[in-house]
This record gives structure tokens, sequence and C-alpha cells, in this order.
């Protein structure tokens, strides 16, 4: 598995409240939401980026007010046409 360092400042997770450890994960997390609801990685994929099981991350991307289903207006359409 590959592997991306990112740096941030020491104090970032204790101007935020939290653990260096809840930090990074809420980091990974949060791109693992982007990515997913720009529609680049699959939820089973983000959920692998993210370090959780796919149902934890789906049920998560409330947080993130993410809807789980991504589908435009016009592929909505299409579907119902197709139907």
């Amino acid at each position: 598995m590959m592997q991306l360092v990112i740096d941030y400042p020491d104090a970032l997770p204790d101007a935020l409240r939290v653990s260096r450890n809840e930090f990074e994960q809420e980091a990974r997390m949060a791109m693992a939401v982007k990515l997913f609801e720009l529609g680049r990685l699959t939820s089973g994929q983000a959920a692998q980026l993210a370090g959780v099981p796919r149902v934890a991350f789906i049920l998560d991307l409330h947080r993130y007010g993410v809807s789980p289903i991504q589908i435009t207006p016009d592929e909505l359409a299409e579907d119902f046409a197709n139907a």
C-alpha cells in the first residue's frame, strides 16, 4: 500500500480539541468523502481510503452533508425513462 504524508502544524489537533490520531482519522475521512462526492471513488474505495468498513463509511456521510446516492438529476431522469 502507498502512503501519503501531509505536514500540519503541531498545535492543530490541540486547537481542534482532538488527539493527533483523531485528527488524522478525520482528515482521511474528509478526503475520502470528498473524493466519493466528486465521483472519483466508489463507496468501497472511499471506505478503504478512510480505513473504515463500507457500511460505516456510508452511515457517516450525513456528518459531511453528502448523500450516499450519488446520481445527477439527468441520470435519474434517464433511469426513470428506461424503467
